[in-house]
């Protein structure tokens, strides 16, 4: 079993920067692929970023690519979501999961692990 907390999640303004950080439980949780995904008021819970079990192989949505960067600290169990030059459109929920295959990928219904999420606010 694995269970996912996430933090970090605030208010901050166009061009900001905020970096959440994805705590998990249970022993296996680097061998897991991890992701980060996003939902705003009346949409879908939208692909942001997944990155390897290794670390070695990372994925983004075209809509963050070159603002988000994602990272692994196996050690602590953690993972990140650094988050740049924030636009009002990213304002959403955040959500960390695990997929229990160590490669990664953008298919939200792989995830079988996920957090209670954490709100991201950006204001104009």
């Amino acid at each position: 079993q694995v269970q996912l907390v996430e933090s970090g999640g605030g208010l901050v303004q166009t061009g900001g920067s905020l970096r959440l950080s994805c705590a998990a439980s249970g022993r296996t949780f680097s061998m897991y692929a991890k992701g980060w995904f996003r939902q705003a008021p009346g949409k879908e819970r939208e692909f942001v970023a997944a990155i390897s079990w290794s670390g070695d192989s990372t994925y983004y949505a075209d809509s963050v690519k070159g603002r988000f960067t994602i990272s692994r600290n196996n050690a602590k169990n953690t993972v990140y979501l650094q988050m740049n030059s924030l636009k009002p459109e990213d304002t959403a929920v955040y959500y960390c999961a695990a997929d229990k295959s160590p490669w990664g990928t953008v298919v939200r219904v792989l995830y079988v692990y996920w957090g209670q999420g954490t709100q991201v606010t950006v204001s104009s």
